[in-house]
């Protein structure tokens, strides 16, 4: 501000001073110029001396705009520097705290597979609960818990209930055992996410050959299950469960009732040689794969009453003591009923116009259904 007052101080005296030098000279080397021709000559010279400064004085200060606007630049440069050095560093802290929880989980994960081999009950109880932690806390884990706890439940596991007679004594190790593989089996169902959930995960389940007790899926969404030579004692619920690849259970043995009401198979099912002792029921199921029932057998009641069909039912050469319930929602699905038998005292109730053929052997009789019969002679 100083320097600016100096300037048009300046500027004005030497103005003045034009004015002054200019008005003498005319009146002293120009005898024809008069005292106002010559003012007016020096006010001339004075005002270009202050139009000079005004020039200069904006030429400053538009250097000075640009000089600013540079500088403003440079500043808005630094910053999106620093905002991108910053945004560099978050990452590589978000980075470092991801690589240290993953550490962290994988170091749980370790921990808890290692304590499953304890002797202890209660530790591998609590090995499995942290298992399962760990999969709520961190749901890429999910399907790795499901299967290191399915393959806990696939050891062997020698239980007179599931293959003696209940009366035989059982040791308490066993009884211990079966307390921990019941949790095994609750948490497994607890992982799965239920029918509710928009667009939920599907994650498979393989506990071939395993002995399991009062296994419920019900309302649960799952993707594929290998449940082949199971072993299921008590109740086993698959009602509203929804199955969205293929269900294997080949040679699968139910000791209790199988309830599959409203259950949702989107691919296969497999009941092949399995066997029942108590009533199995798959009424208003919707199958949209194949159901093969090839040389199942079923002590109990069979129920398929109102179960919608998309494809394929096979029921060539299983027997069916306890009676069966095959009216099934229209359209009647295409079947193969080469040698499948029924106990004809029990309750047998069919679609129109399938019938029963008796054969020699008291109470039994063959299902056939005649626009099928040539079809599948030679099942």
């Amino acid at each position: 501000m100083g320097e600016r007052k100096i300037g048009l101080v300046a500027t004005i005296a030497i103005a003045v001073a034009v004015l002054v030098g200019v008005t003498i000279a005319l009146l002293v080397f120009d005898p024809r110029a008069t005292g106002a021709d010559a003012l007016r000559t020096g006010g001339l010279a004075a005002g270009s001396v202050v139009a000079l400064y005004a020039l200069w004085l904006n030429d400053r200060r538009r250097r000075t705009e640009e000089k600013r606007q540079e500088l403003e630049t440079q500043r808005q440069e630094l910053d999106r520097e620093r905002y991108a050095l910053e945004q560099q560093r978050q990452a590589l802290e978000d980075r470092r705290t991801a690589q240290d929880h993953v550490r962290a989980a994988d170091e749980r994960f370790a921990r808890a597979v290692e304590l499953l081999g304890n002797e202890a009950d209660q530790v591998r109880v609590g090995a499995l609960h942290a298992l399962a932690g760990l999969a709520r806390s961190n749901p890429d884990y999910t399907q790795t818990v499901l299967d290191v706890l399915c393959s806990y439940l696939r050891r062997p596991f020698d239980h007179p209930k599931w293959t003696r007679s209940d009366d035989v004594e059982i040791a308490e190790e066993l009884q211990r055992e079966r307390t921990v593989r019941q949790t095994a089996s609750k948490l497994v169902v607890s992982l799965l996410p239920t029918t509710d959930e928009v667009d939920p995960p599907r994650y498979d389940l393989d506990i071939a050959a395993a002995f399991m007790d009062r296994f419920d899926l019900s309302g649960r969404v799952v993707g594929r299950l290998d449940a082949q030579a199971c072993r299921f004692r008590h109740r086993t619920n698959l009602e509203g469960a929804v199955f969205h690849r293929k269900v294997d259970l080949h040679d699968a043995t139910f000791l209790h009732p199988l309830h599959a009401r409203k259950a949702v198979f989107h691919d296969r099912l497999v009941l092949t040689c399995a066997t029942s002792s108590a009533p199995v029921s798959f009424s208003l199921a919707e199958f949209h794969g194949e159901v093969a029932l090839r040389e199942a057998r079923f002590a109990e009641h069979v129920s398929f009453a109102q179960a919608s069909f998309r494809a394929h039912l096979d029921l060539r050469r299983a027997s069916f003591s306890g009676g069966i319930d095959l009216r099934v929602s229209s359209p009647v699905p295409a079947t193969a009923l080469h040698e499948s038998e029924v106990n004809t005292a029990a309750d047998v109730s069919l679609p129109d116009g399938w019938d029963l053929d008796p054969l020699p052997s008291p109470n039994l009789a063959r299902i056939s259904a005649e626009p099928l019969r040539q079809d599948h002679a030679h099942g």
